[in-house]
């Protein structure tokens, strides 16, 4: 216990009756109020210092003393009773038990000690009375207690009318902060009254007064009596703010609890009433309306016995209670939810293929999965009674009959796959529910949070359900490959609960904390990607493939949908708008070359746009038709041209790569050039890490090639290589474009340009193989989509073609082969084609030189053929 550091309260200083005193002063005794002035002593210019901790004393103020440190006790003992004044000095770190010389301020107080008490637990208490202000010059002695050489240090107290203000001011301060402060007494008051002596009054309010220890060691080394006054000002109104401040909060808070006990006062007068009406209290109507709704809610088993078993807490708690209200919401969520409500399922295949034909042109493969899907429905549903009375003979006795679907729709944006989920549930007589995923990294977001946090609520399933009241609606979870993981959890993980048939008839969110059945829910996700979807989640669901459409489905989509639609939403009549097929054809390709119909909508709407601020106008009063010469006026110049992949193909070293990225198929021009060097090869374009070693092969492939191909070997050595894909902002990879690289090379060192309208996609292996790859369907739909008539397939790709649209397997041309050689047949012009077309130009010592001897060819090096190698498909013509 420190006891040199204490709350200085103006206890009464006389001894208990285990203390022994040890020393009186005569004064002490002979005076009958230890507050009377008693006669000046003389101080001397040496004396024991007595550190302080927590306290600044005053001259003329009576304070007790309690000391307990070793040193301090040493100092009385050894100084009393022949040396009664003792320097008071306060120490600048409280912390510190017994502090050096430099560790205590130089300017304290001149003390004489009255009266010491030596109490039973070894400690002393002494009554000291301040004399006068001293300043220390130099200590004398450390050990065993510190003494030092000290001055008196006299205030410079002024007279004049000033004073008397400031005198005055601080009078009425101390007795506004004695009527707000319960502790201080109301003597004080008169004392301060009665003191006219600007020094005293000073030190009697500032040791009254509740200060920091640096702000009354402050006060205390100001020497004008007039600055000691005005600080006490500031300090004083300081202190009136905050009690002010503490009494309104005080009373904000009384003011509530007599509000909160009115309140509650009565409420028991309306209970008491209504007894006696024979009426029901809130929380009497409150648990009756929860039990009746329990009961009407159709819960399983043991959702019913967590209802009931939350009701009968809250049977128990008051009203007011903060837990009353928790419970409430929880019991509103579990009568709310649909556990047996569901709609009737229109069973009617021709209606459902009607309502599908209606609202999405072509999408057979879907649209016959969910034919398929009612079928099934159907017929298990009418056979359902005759099948429950036949002995099952079913060897699997462990999986349950499965109810619902997962579909996943995969396909470039645009192409239909949220408006198919609105299809489904039209057709079904189902309602719709759309739930977009994208970003969503917390996996509470799905399956909830756990009723022990503040602000708990059920997972995004379960608040969809109760918002869409029934148990079996089509649920649209969008965007599924765009889920996000971070440190809160894995939302794909928790939706293999939601999507696996054999989990979720007993699907549990952690707000519920009871088994929801989700099977007869059927569920359709939709993506743009599958590499992006977790596997195990992908797994779960049935995967559907939505490709590009054709420049005839864009047509027909346009005619049947996308214009009947702009012309509602622009205000106009059909009457007053006509697009021709021409129109239409024009804008899909020179204003809009996508995977989807979303920018050609826009475009259409543009369209019925100006049309329509001409009828606002005034301007037309005719219905308006628009022919492929009108798109221009409506749309501006063309966007897109077909000549500029004949152009970009006249020189040698350029070739046509078919890609696939998320929104669809596209082509991709690879650049090759040749500058002095030797034996360098530069790859431009962000390209990824995979077309880098793809880059790499064609390079060794080629040199490899370099003589069958009419190269001169030698060229390598005097050349640098310089292979670009433009577009660089747009990082690129993957294996597929390793023929066209080939290609490209080979393009610009024999000099022979790449044929027209051709384009192709295959991976290449270091000896010359072509291995199948992945997207043909995109790939060519694309190619169609450009105006190229051409393709090159790896020959093992041929099956992929059955996927394409009868229209785009007549219109192009496929070329399927198994080496590299085979590609540069098909790919390249010969040399009299060349010469004939006038095109291509031969790069600086790419051909072998005359008086170069002839080279040994190597094992596997094969004379190329030049003729092309073109292999149809046995269907086309």
């Amino acid at each position: 216990m420190n006891y040199d550091s204490i709350d200085f309260e103006m206890d009464d200083w006389d001894e208990d009756g285990e203390d022994e005193v040890l020393y009186e002063s005569d004064e002490f005794r002979e005076q009958n109020s230890p507050v009377e002035r008693l006669p000046e002593p003389i101080i001397s210019d040496d004396l024991p210092v007595l550190p302080l901790r927590g306290v600044v004393i005053y001259p003329m103020m009576w304070l007790p003393l309690p000391i307990g440190q070793e040193r301090s006790i040493r100092l009385v003992e050894k100084t009393l009773p022949n040396n009664r004044i003792i320097a008071l000095v306060t120490s600048k770190n409280e912390d510190v038990d017994e502090p050096s010389p430099g560790e205590v301020h130089h300017i304290g107080t001149a003390a004489q000690v009255h009266r010491v008490l030596k109490t039973p637990d070894g400690t002393m208490r002494l009554l000291v009375q301040g004399l006068e202000r001293i300043r220390l010059l130099e200590y004398t002695q450390e050990e065993p207690f510190l003494r030092a050489r000290i001055e008196i240090v006299p205030e410079v107290l002024e007279d004049g009318l000033e004073m008397e203000a400031l005198m005055r001011a601080v009078q009425d301060l101390f007795r506004k902060l004695i009527e707000l402060e319960p502790q201080m007494p109301d003597e004080l008051t008169i004392m301060s009254i009665n003191v006219d002596d600007g020094r005293q009054l000073a030190y009697l309010v500032a040791s009254s007064m509740r200060l920091k220890v640096a702000d009354a060691q402050a006060l205390l080394e100001m020497d004008r009596v007039r600055d000691k006054l005005l600080r006490l000002i500031q300090l004083l109104k300081k202190e009136l703010e905050v009690l002010e401040l503490g009494r309104k909060i005080q009373s904000e808070a009384q003011g509530e609890m007599e509000r909160m006990q009115r309140e509650f006062f009565l409420r028991e007068q309306m209970r008491a009433i209504q007894k006696e009406l024979g009426e029901e209290d809130e929380h009497a109507a409150d648990i009756r309306e929860l039990e009746e709704r329990i009961a009407a809610a159709g819960m399983s088993e043991e959702a019913e016995r967590e209802a009931m078993r939350e009701l009968s807490r809250m049977r128990r708690m008051p009203i007011q209670a903060a837990e009353y209200s928790v419970i409430k919401t929880y019991l509103d969520l579990m009568v709310s939810l649909p556990w047996r409500t569901a709609t009737s399922d229109n069973l009617d295949i021709k209606h459902a293929r009607q309502v599908l034909d209606e609202d999405h042109y072509g999408l057979a493969e879907i649209k016959e999965r969910i034919l398929e899907f009612l079928a099934v429905r159907k017929l298990r549903s009418e056979r359902r009674k005759k099948r429950a009375q036949e002995p099952d003979d079913v060897g699997d006795k462990i999986r349950r009959e499965r109810e619902g679907l997962v579909l996943c729709f995969v396909g470039p944006p645009g192409v239909g796959k949220t408006s198919l989920g609105l299809s489904i549930a039209r057709a079904m007589n189902r309602r719709f529910i759309r739930l977009a995923l994208g970003g969503i990294r917390d996996e509470a977001d799905i399956r909830g949070f756990r009723r022990t946090y503040i602000g708990a609520m059920p997972g995004r399933i379960i608040q969809s359900l109760r918002r869409i009241e029934s148990r079996n609606p089509v649920f649209m979870l969008d965007e599924v490959d765009k889920l996000g993981r971070d440190f809160r959890g894995d939302p794909s993980s928790a939706l293999l609960e939601v999507l696996d048939p054999e989990q979720n008839r007993e699907f549990r969110d952690h707000y519920l904390d009871v088994p929801f059945d989700l099977s007869q829910v059927l569920f359709v996700t939709t993506a743009n990607v599958l590499d992006t979807i977790p596997p195990a989640l992908r797994d779960r669901m049935e995967i559907i493939q939505l490709s590009s459409y054709t420049e005839d489905e864009k047509v027909n989509i346009a005619k049947g949908y996308l214009v009947p639609r702009q012309i509602k939403e622009n205000g106009l009549r059909p009457s007053e708008v006509k697009l021709v097929d021409d129109a239409l054809r024009e804008i899909i390709q020179g204003y809009t070359r996508e995977a989807g119909v979303r920018n050609l909508e826009r475009q259409i709407g543009k369209v019925c746009r100006k049309i329509a601020a001409g009828v606002a106008a005034g301007e037309i009063k005719r219905g308006r038709t628009v022919k492929r010469k009108d798109v221009a006026i409506y749309l501006g110049k063309r966007r897109f041209f077909d000549e500029e992949i004949e152009e970009r193909l006249e020189n040698p070293g350029v070739a046509i790569g078919l890609v696939w990225t998320e929104a669809g198929g596209d082509i991709t021009f690879f650049e090759a050039t040749r500058v002095p060097g030797a034996k360098g090869y530069t790859l431009t374009g962000q390209l990824g890490e995979v077309m880098k070693e793809s880059a790499q092969a064609t390079l060794s492939y080629v040199r490899n090639r370099a003589e069958s191909l009419g190269i001169d070997p030698e060229f390598f050595n005097r050349s640098d290589l310089h292979l670009h894909i433009p577009e660089g902002a747009i990082p690129k990879d993957g294996p597929s474009a390793g023929i066209t690289m080939a290609t490209a090379l080979a393009s610009l060192l024999t000099n022979r340009p790449v044929r027209p309208k051709l384009g192709m996609t295959g991976e290449i292996t270091l000896r010359g193989k072509v291995l199948p790859i992945g997207g043909v369907k995109e790939k060519v739909l694309a190619a169609a989509r450009y105006g190229l008539d051409t393709v090159i397939l790896p020959r093992r790709n041929e099956s992929d073609l059955d996927e394409l649209p009868e229209a785009v397997r007549k219109q192009m041309k496929f070329v399927f082969v198994n080496t590299v050689d085979e590609v540069l047949v098909a790919a390249l012009l010969s040399n009299e084609e060349a010469d004939k077309s006038g095109k291509g130009e031969l790069p600086a010592s790419a051909a072998p030189a005359k008086s170069s001897p002839r080279r040994r060819k190597q094992p596997d090096a094969q004379p190329v053929d030049t003729r092309p190698i073109i292999t149809m498909r046995p269907h086309q013509e």
